[in-house]
């Protein structure tokens, strides 16, 4: 099965679909049981996918890429999009094609191709990073995570810059790691500003100076020794939790607090939320929060939305209770993780979750958000259960077994 994968043009191209050919009319089309899909993998690894040491060759209109599907008329030196339909001069370096000579891309085996983008095409962006970890959790949970979260910082490449958000009942964010007088840091209190640490007090402060980058986000050859010392200081959640209760986690706020930072900070740069979850969030519905500390123009919602009461009495919701619209927290907690959405895909920002609790952490709601950002997420019953700890590493480590998303 394996050496098929790796001879057909299925294996090379990464698509499988239900069907191996196009129906031809719309009677035909209606005949079919199966409906017309597609699966596709665009990040997968295979050795035989060639790679051009230039940049794509792209149509004026819609963008699309010369391929071996475009239409080419080589007397008038011209190639057709078969998107849009589009007439495209070939450029004065492609003057030498011919119905004899070809550039790679117009190779009919070559249906899918790799470029390296020459230093002058390539983006100047560092990739980012923002840590949120969910400090509500006994100490060797929290042990594990960080020890987790340092060997991925250690795997990041020297120029990638990372943030870090810590939060339970309250949300703590650094501000400039290297910077420790004081515990530089944010705090989002339930409801009230002055609980948190580092807010602006007067009325239009925004709290960034004119370098904001630097104030959160740091390249991880300089804040890796930091950031380590930081993680050994940090301890489980404090706020006092009342016997019969839930601890009080305020997941919602800290998703949209590094969302709104990196809308501040990096909007339209390759970044990613990379969320330790260890249970429900109990604060909200209804839980105002202040960012005070973001720029005005960062649009931020008011409120968080929990999953369950911080009643134990009061079970979390069951599929029965989805099906049947009997889930009293849900809807405003998906509408909540919606609008969040909405936020990460305009910014083009990832959301990635890594929910490790026996109990229910409020997946259900956060799907949405990400799927639309192609996130990943994984289910664990332990921080230090293997399937995380693989699962985290294959992340950041460069080679075969990488999943290659550090640096997209």
């Amino acid at each position: 099965m394996s050496e098929m994968a790796q001879s057909d043009p299925e294996g090379i191209d990464g698509v499988r679909m239900t069907w191996n050919a196009w129906p031809r009319t719309k009677v035909e089309a209606s005949k079919c049981v199966i409906p017309l899909a597609a699966s596709i993998s665009p990040i997968r690894p295979n050795p035989d996918i060639p790679t051009l040491p230039y940049a794509p060759l792209r149509c004026k209109t819609c963008s699309a890429v010369l391929s071996p599907f475009c239409r080419v008329d080589f007397a008038a030196h011209i190639w057709i999009c078969p998107f849009c339909f589009q007439r495209n001069h070939f450029p004065h370096h492609y003057s030498a094609v011919s119905e004899t000579n070809v550039p790679a891309e117009l190779y009919p085996q070559y249906t899918t191709i790799q470029y390296t983008l020459p230093s002058s095409h390539q983006p100047d962006q560092s990739p980012v990073f923002v840590f949120v970890l969910d400090t509500c959790m006994i100490e060797e949970e929290l042990e594990f995570a960080k020890s987790a979260l340092k060997q991925a910082i250690g795997l990041l490449p020297d120029n990638a810059l990372v943030g870090f958000i810590s939060f339970g009942t309250q949300v703590q964010g650094i501000e400039g790691i290297v910077e420790r007088s004081g515990f530089g840091a944010f705090g989002v209190g339930r409801g009230r500003p002055e609980d948190g640490p580092g807010f602006p007090k007067k009325a239009g402060q925004t709290g960034f100076p004119s370098s904001g980058v630097t104030r959160f986000l740091l390249p991880a050859s300089e804040c890796e020794y930091t950031l380590n010392s930081l993680l050994d200081e940090l301890g489980t959640d404090q706020w006092p939790v009342p016997p019969g209760n839930r601890s009080l986690r305020c997941t919602g706020v800290a998703l949209s607090i590094a969302g709104g930072l990196l809308g501040a900070c990096s909007a339209g740069t390759a970044a990613r939320i990379i969320a330790l979850v260890g249970g429900p969030c109990t604060e909200g519905p209804g839980t105002e929060y202040s960012l005070k500390f973001l720029p005005s123009s960062v649009k931020a919602r008011k409120y968080c939305h929990k999953i369950v009461s911080k009643d134990l009495s009061d079970p979390a919701r069951s599929h029965k209770d989805l099906d049947k619209d009997a889930a009293p927290y849900f809807k405003k907690a998906a509408q909540f993780y919606d609008e969040l959405a909405k936020q990460l895909v305009s910014q083009g920002h990832v959301l990635d979750v890594y929910a490790s609790a026996l109990d229910q952490v409020g997946v259900a709601e956060m799907k949405v958000v990400i799927e639309r950002t192609g996130g990943l997420v994984v289910l664990a019953e332990s921080f230090g259960h293997s399937v995380f700890k693989d699962s985290f590493k294959r992340i950041f480590e460069d080679g075969e077994q990488s999943l290659g998303l550090s640096f997209k």
